[in-house]
């Protein structure tokens, strides 16, 4: 693995990496963690899952120097850090991933359109339904399974999931209250796995056989599959990049430890952990923008 690594790196690294930020991210982070130590038994990662919202908590007190965020940082949280140190955070782009709406393995849904989601899944309607939907046999004719009310499943509001899928695919309406929200991805995954008459949102790098995601219909009105090419090409009309914000003061350098583990991230090997993880790996063109940021 270590032949992989993209920069130049000392052949002792020591000291204690922390980072606080996105649960999507947690297990990409560990395992990157877990490499960096391979080759650096003495570097030790602390890693505070809290959920996207508390990245910028973190880093506008201090209390950590890097920040996994599953969504983009908002004007505000961002002018929160500018306000407290003089100069914007770098944000990097370090993998790619996507919002998948997912029922039980047996729906026979195939496909929704993005207004059909959110009036599932809004009460504001701010996409342009004509009304909202509640029963299955508004998608499907009456002999099809499902019946009944649709049993929906989300996240919670500190997730970044929460809050891009809210912009996306509600068009910044508001939730219905009755979903039931869930601290992580596959916990909603499971939820919906587990009941016929379920749909939920959920990261791509959570499916499992106990649910299927559904297609997209795009601007153009093609539908479209969450997978590896739609998401890297950004044709899945709920594809979303996976960063990280790092307090990089203007003309510094970063220590050893988070340059090791920068240059981890933007390595082969780095990206094919983004890959291991169910993630979706970033075209070195994107690569490369990011290691010219630094």
């Amino acid at each position: 693995m270590t032949s992989n690594f993209a920069w130049s790196q000392p052949a002792s690294v020591s000291g204690t990496l922390g980072a606080v930020g996105s649960d999507t991210m947690a297990g990409l982070v560990l395992r990157w963690g877990e490499a960096l130590s391979a080759r650096y038994p003495d570097i030790n990662l602390q890693f505070q899952a809290g959920g996207s919202a508390s990245a910028p908590t973190a880093l506008v007190a201090g209390t950590t120097r890097l920040g996994p965020m599953s969504r983009p940082m908002s004007e505000a949280e961002r002018q929160q850090f500018i306000d407290r140190y003089g100069y914007p955070p770098l944000e990097l782009r370090v993998a790619q991933d996507a919002l998948v709406v997912v029922v039980h393995r047996h729906n026979p849904l195939d496909t929704l359109t993005l207004q059909q989601v959110d009036a599932i899944f809004s009460t504001s309607l701010a996409c342009g339904a004509p009304q909202p939907i509640r029963r299955w046999s508004t998608l499907m004719t009456a002999t099809d399974w499902p019946y009944g009310q649709i049993a929906p499943h989300g996240r919670n509001l500190a997730s970044g999931t929460y809050g891009l899928f809210q912009e996306k695919a509600l068009c910044n309406g508001e939730f219905r209250r009755d979903i039931s929200e869930h601290l992580g991805s596959s916990a909603v995954i499971a939820a919906v796995g587990e009941s016929f008459n379920a749909i939920g949102y959920a990261g791509y790098n959570h499916l499992n056989s106990m649910v299927r995601a559904l297609r997209l219909v795009d601007e153009h009105g093609t539908a479209i599959a969450p997978d590896e090419r739609s998401i890297q090409q950004g044709n899945y009309p709920l594809s979303r990049d996976l960063y990280l914000y790092v307090n990089l003061p203007p003309s510094e350098s970063l220590p050893p430890v988070e340059q090791a583990f920068l240059s981890l991230i933007f390595s082969d090997a780095g990206q094919q952990i983004v890959k291991a993880a169910g993630f979706v790996p970033l075209p070195k063109r994107l690569r490369d923008a990011q290691r010219q940021r630094l």
